[in-house]
């Protein structure tokens, strides 16, 4: 598998500390920045070809399927 992008990293990196911070203080700037960064990530070109796995890699082991 390849390895993640450093920019789509930090893109899931950043989108989790918005999301923390959008949970302490609800303003509109956090909500539209959670936004574009679910954007960047989600149509990343790095998720071409194998979705499934390329975002178990992200996510962490635990969200990995078994083989068939």
């Amino acid at each position: 598998m390849r390895p993640i992008p450093d920019d789509l990293a930090r893109a899931h990196e950043e989108w989790h500390s918005t999301y923390r911070r959008l949970t302490v203080c609800p303003h509109p700037e956090l909500r539209r920045r959670l936004i574009r960064l679910s954007t960047q990530a989600l149509f990343h070109p790095y998720w071409r070809g194998r979705p499934s796995q390329a975002w178990a890699a992200l996510h962490g082991a635990r969200h990995a399927r078994p083989a068939a």
